[in-house]
């Protein structure tokens, strides 16, 4: 599936890559003054790229649309209707994407579970749709993009370890 296919789904889904870009510009721009959305919207779609990214992102979303469908046997239909605070397999799975730019991402991972900015907190409001994973993925996108933007950070300090005595 292309980038452009992803998009597509997770627009069907009710998620843009506006939505992440504006959460990864709130997660950086406190720490680089230059930040443009523009800079956002391209680490998303980079992130978006990754074929691991990708497979992620279909297990999970093919798991709420079964869900919403009632086609997962039991009692996992029971637990994807009421989203078990318990489950974890949700954040389990979200974890991949943030991986994948290392600790930076799993840190804010973690900030983006908890205070669910945006359209994470609309994805996470029980409805006639199901989100009990994409709430996760895309708040693993986010940081993932994020992070991406932290490394990349030309005016970030680059430490070398000392020439052997």
């Amino acid at each position: 599936m292309s980038v452009n296919a992803i998009e597509k789904w997770l627009e069907t889904r009710g998620v843009t890559v506006e939505d992440i870009s504006e959460i990864v510009y709130t997660l950086q721009s406190p720490y680089n003054a230059d930040l443009r959305i523009e800079e956002c919207r391209e680490s998303v779609r980079a992130v978006l790229e990754k074929r691991e990214v990708q497979y992620v992102l279909y297990t999970g979303i093919a798991l709420d649309e079964l869900a919403e469908r009632k086609l997962l046997p039991e009692p996992l239909q029971s637990i994807m209707e009421r989203d078990e605070s318990l489950y974890g397999v949700d954040e389990t799975l979200a974890l991949g994407i943030t991986n994948v730019y290392g600790m930076i991402g799993l840190t804010s991972f973690g900030y983006l579970d908890k205070m669910k900015p945006g359209i994470i907190r609309k994805l996470n409001v029980k409805g006639e749709k199901i989100h009990v994973f994409l709430d996760d993925l895309v708040a693993g996108l986010a940081a993932a993009a994020s992070a991406r933007i932290a490394h990349s950070d030309p005016k970030a300090i680059r430490y070398h370890l000392p020439d052997s005595p």
